[in-house]
């Protein structure tokens, strides 16, 4: 049987990323320009969390005055204590884990250093293709 796919081919590479103290506004930009829901936040070149679209989501549809929601960063929102592995991390830990916390993704990181995002959209593309792979459906017609 073929072994499982690696964190490193699973996952989505050379993420984008948002500063910590850029406005919220920017993060959503970022988000909308990319189609990514999961933004590493980092300070000068270090990681220090996560913020996702549903966070974005829920704290702009909160009725606040508009000045208000304007001045709000990305340090207001943003999650500091992210689930963060390495990038030789075996895979089915990495999904265990984040089965376990009911998280939406993992930052990936080689030496420190943010190398990739494995999120739950990469995990079932990764293990449909596994299971396409591994179990190859026979030729001819299929009852649908």
């Amino acid at each position: 049987m073929k072994p499982p796919p690696s964190l490193k081919k699973a996952m989505t590479p050379f993420p984008y990323s948002v500063e910590r103290g850029a406005p919220l506004a920017e993060a959503r930009q970022v988000m909308d320009q990319y189609r990514v829901r999961h933004l590493p936040v980092t300070e000068g070149h270090e990681l220090v969390g996560i913020i996702t679209d549903r966070d974005l989501r829920s704290a702009l549809a909160l009725p606040m005055n508009r000045r208000v929601v304007s001045n709000l960063t990305v340090k207001d929102l943003y999650v500091s204590d992210a689930y963060v592995v390495d990038l030789n991390e075996p895979i089915e830990t990495v999904l265990l884990t984040m089965a376990a916390r009911q998280i939406g993704s993992a930052l990936v990181t080689r030496q420190g250093r943010l190398a990739g995002v494995f999120t739950a959209v990469d995990a079932c593309r990764s293990f449909g293709e596994y299971i396409e792979e591994t179990f190859p459906r026979p030729d001819g017609d299929e009852a649908a």
